[in-house]
């Protein structure tokens, strides 16, 4: 059985797709691009303030789900230059502590609305 996860936290979905689905205690959360969820625009500054969104909109589907950054198993970055990457892990490690999820990071050549980051993530609530 399906269960939709939404909420004003997070950027609505640009498409047709749900922000996360909950299939018994595994939550699949959508990509997240960094969109501002009050204006549904990409924020303005530096790739870290890219980076810091995505992280918070993730958090905004994990609690809405009933869970936390801390419940996802498995994230996966795609950034449009792969220079950033420090970048991403000096982020995370503000916002996870070990044991931390299983990740992959991927070069891409576009993200939607030009983002230059975007993650999704599987989350397995307790």
């Amino acid at each position: 059985m399906r269960e939709i996860i939404a909420t004003d936290t997070a950027p609505a979905a640009i498409g047709t797709y749900s922000q996360a689905v909950k299939c018994g205690q595994t939550v699949y959360l959508s990509g997240q691009i960094p969109l501002d969820p009050a204006t549904g625009q990409i924020v303005e500054g530096a790739i870290e303030v890219h980076i810091r969104r995505v992280f918070d909109n993730l958090r905004a589907l994990c609690v809405a789900a009933g869970g936390d950054l801390a419940h996802i198993a498995k994230l996966n970055v795609f950034l449009t230059d792969l220079g950033h990457f420090g970048e991403v892990n000096r982020i995370m490690a503000e916002y996870f502590q070990a044991p931390y999820p299983a990740r992959a990071a991927l070069g891409v050549a576009a993200l939607p609305r030009a983002a230059q980051v975007e993650m999704d993530a599987i989350v397995v609530l307790d």
